[in-house]
Parts: structure tokens; sequence; C-alpha cells
């Protein structure tokens, strides 16, 4: 796992297997972000066998096999879609490719995982809704930020259990290193990775709505801006978003390609919970010239103040509520709306923002 570079970061984390071996198994498809590597370590600790692995780049495929050498090489797309056994695929694609994957995945009868950002455009996001209708089976998406952060998953344990009272705000950050030198084309690409709000954002809109407990959001306002990228017009290095839940609830997130090179990792992500009897603050992947650990959760309420600090001692229940999901037709991990809600809003705040340079 590479702490330098969020691209390339993939946590790994004890092995709580929620099926028998070959119970589950799952077909890789595209391998053009690095997330595949945490989606694939997330799903084989919760008990999956992936038995496939297809990307047209064959070099991608030899170090994805490197590091899961139980996975076959297939010849293409097709015989990962049509293998019977296989009952889930997972992929990371493009950005923009993400939708059509996720189609044919639906149409072949198997349920899909993909990376975020899940669309680029909302016309994706409508297919999507109407195959998944259609079909009856699932379409997921790897919000990583929340699913595969200790930290974040406790944060929602303390505020199911009262622990702040009902949730008022969420503030977040999200500021990713753009590591220029090793980024694809595409990334560079608005038509290919859809825009920063669109892009990273995507985890802030759904951290909010997970949260604060609501079904819907409207963006209030939001601004998108290109400061130290100039070389590369289409990009974005710094967008922020305000939204209001139906619940009442409000957030306001930043995100970034900003982080610079003194910081040990690859962006300083926080996050800050406030409810009616307290607050908590997450810092999940470093505490800044203090602490190199990752998941440092400070907690205020009106019996106490608090430091824990959760690295390795949560895990990660998505993935095994996620298969779970899929052989028992239940919506345990995440519910499909949420799933679609999120990235309807992040698309909402990308259609929306002022261009401010």
């Amino acid at each position: 796992m590479s702490n330098n570079d969020g691209m390339n970061y993939a946590p790994k984390g004890k092995s709580e297997k929620v099926v028998q071996d070959g119970e589950f198994k799952v077909g890789i498809v595209g391998l053009d972000h690095g997330h595949i590597y945490g989606m694939s370590n997330g799903l084989k600790e919760a008990g999956a066998q992936l038995t496939a692995v297809y990307d047209e780049d064959s070099e991608k495929v030899e170090a994805f096999i490197q590091e899961h050498p139980e996975v076959k090489k297939a010849d293409s797309e097709s015989s990962v879609l049509n293998d019977a056994d296989i009952q889930m695929v997972a992929g990371a694609k493009i950005p923009s490719q993400r939708g059509d994957l996720g189609l044919r995945v639906l149409d072949a009868g198997k349920h899909y995982f993909t990376d975020k950002t899940p669309f680029t455009t909302k016309e994706q996001l409508d297919r999507a809704r109407k195959k998944v209708d259609e079909t009856g089976l699932r379409w997921f998406v790897y919000y990583s930020e929340r699913l595969h952060v200790e930290s974040a998953v406790y944060a929602g344990d303390l505020i199911k259990s009262g622990e702040i009272g009902d949730v008022v705000q969420v503030l977040g950050t999200g500021p990713h290193r753009s590591n220029i030198a090793s980024r694809p084309e595409w990334f560079w690409q608005r038509e290919h990775y859809g825009g920063i709000l669109c892009d990273i954002a995507s985890h802030q809109v759904e951290q909010f709505l997970f949260y604060a407990g609501a079904d819907d959001a409207k963006v209030i306002h939001s601004k998108v801006g290109n400061y130290a990228h100039k070389d590369y017009p289409e990009f974005e290095d710094f967008g922020d978003a305000t939204l209001t839940a139906d619940n009442g609830a409000s957030n306001y997130f930043r995100v970034d390609w900003l982080t610079p090179d003194g910081l040990g990792t690859w962006g300083d992500g926080r996050t800050i919970i406030l409810g009616t009897k307290g607050y908590i603050e997450l810092r999940k992947y470093v505490d800044i010239a203090k602490s190199a650990e990752e998941d440092h959760v400070y907690v205020v309420n009106d019996k106490e103040e608090r430091y824990e600090n959760v690295s390795g001692q949560i895990g990660y229940p998505f993935f095994g509520e996620m298969i779970l999901d899929c052989l028992n037709q239940t919506e345990k991990a995440m519910t499909q709306s949420h799933i679609f809600k999120a990235a309807e809003l992040a698309l909402d705040s990308q259609e929306q923002a002022l261009k401010i340079n």
C-alpha cells in the first residue's frame, strides 16, 4: 500500500469471512485506477474468491496477478461476463467508462462493484437506475473514504449510539496529492474524470448523507478552480460546496489536489461532525507533526472529551455486508437509493459550480 499517492492507497484489514470458500466468486474488469487493489483486498478479507481478471493493458494484468496470484488472466471482458460461476464483477475503469461497464455486467446477470466516481454524467446515472430496476441486481460503489477508513466507520457507530445527539452539520476536507508524473492522460481530461466535485467530492457527499441519516439533500452553492495546474486547462484542483439535507442537517466540504510534498501521506483528510450534544473530529490519515498513524478520533460530548486511535481495531464491515446483500437480497451494507443519491448530488454540485478562475 502506498501512502504517497491516493490512487494506489489500498488498505488491508483483518480477515472476517462471511462466506465459505468458493461461495461468492468475483471477476475483475478494468484496472485503470489503483483503487481496484483496495476493493480486492476488502472482498477477499470478507471471504470472496477472485477468479479472473481482464484489462486491455497486459502489464496492469500481470501486476494485479502478482499481488493476487490465485486469479487467472481472462482473454476478454466477455469471458468474465459470461462465466456462470461469477456472481459479481468489480472494476475501476476510467470514470467515464464505469457506467457502461455496469450496464453490461447487469445484463450478464451479475452484481457490479465499481470505484467512485461511478458516473460522469446524469445520463449514465439514469441508465444505471433503470437497469437496476429492470434486473433487480445491485450496483455498489467504493466510497472508500468512509467504507475503508476505520475512524470513519467508528464515527458512524458513535453517532448511532447517541454519543453526540442528532447530527446538525458535517464538515469535510478531502485534500489529495496530484503526483503529476505518475498520472495517466485521462486523469487530466474533463470528459473522462468528470470534474473535481463529480470525482473526489463524491466521497464527501456520501459521508454527509450517511452521518446525517438523510435520504436526500440539495446543493446550495458550489465552486471550482484551477490554481496550480495551469498546464492542464481541463483540470480542477480546488472545489467546495454547501448542501442542506431533507432532515435539516447541513454540509460544507472542500476537496483539492494541492497536498504539499512535505506531508508524509497523500492527504490530510478530516471530518468534523457536529451534533446537538457534542461533536466528533476525525483525522483519518495522519495527525500532522504529531503522529504518522492513521485513524485519530476526537470526541467531545456532555460527559467528557477524549481521544482514541482506532487503527486496527474496527475493521471494514462493508465488504462482508455487501456480499451478504448480494446473496440474501438485503440492503444492510448500503441501500441502492443512497448509492445513487450520493452520485447524483456530486453531479449536481459539479453542474452548478461557479468557476472562480
